[in-house]
C-alpha cells in the first residue's frame, strides 16, 4: 500500500494539470483542435518522469526496474482515467456543443458518438502512458556497462 501513495499522488497532480490545460484551451477556444492535444503527451511524460525520479530517491538501493515501471504505469493510468471521466462530464454536461464543434474540425466521414470519442481519449491516454513509461525507464534503468 505504501508503494501506491507516490504514484497515486503524482497521478492526481498529472490529471489536474491535464484538466487545467484542457480548460485553458477551452477558454481561448482551441480545445477542438486536435493538434493541441500533443502537449498532453508531454504533460503525462513529465508526470511519469517525476514519479520515477521520486520513486528512485525513495527506494534507494532497493530500486528496481519493475518497481519504477509499475509506479510509472500507475501514475499514467490514474491520470488517464481521471482525465477521461472529466472529459466525459465536460462533453455531456458542461459543453454539449463540443462534439459537433470537434467533428467540424475532424471529419471522419461517419457518425461518431460520445462513447466512441471518450474511448478514443482513454486509449490515447493509455498508449501515451505505456510509451512514456518505457521511455522514462530507459533513463532510470541500471546499466550493465562495466566501464
Amino acid at each position: 500500500m505504501k508503494n501506491l501513495i507516490l504514484p497515486v499522488r503524482f497521478g492526481l497532480i498529472t490529471s489536474i494539470v491535464l484538466i487545467a490545460y484542457f480548460l485553458l484551451l477551452a477558454l481561448i477556444d482551441k480545445h477542438t483542435n486536435p493538434v493541441f492535444s500533443f502537449l498532453n503527451a508531454f504533460i503525462t511524460a513529465f508526470g511519469i518522469f517525476e514519479t520515477v525520479r521520486y520513486y528512485k530517491l525513495e527506494q534507494g538501493d532497493k530500486y528496481t526496474y519493475t518497481g519504477g515501471f509499475m509506479a510509472a504505469l500507475t501514475t499514467g493510468i490514474m491520470a488517464t482515467v481521471i482525465f477521461t471521466i472529466f472529459f466525459l462530464v465536460y462533453i455531456t454536461e458542461i459543453n454539449s456543443d463540443f462534439l459537433p464543434q470537434l467533428l467540424e474540425v475532424v471529419n471522419v466521414g461517419t457518425p461518431v458518438s460520445i462513447g466512441v470519442i471518450t474511448v478514443v481519449v482513454g486509449i490515447m491516454g493509455i498508449a501515451t502512458t505505456v510509451i512514456s513509461a518505457f521511455t522514462v525507464m530507459q533513463y532510470y534503468k541500471k546499466s550493465w556497462n562495466v566501464s
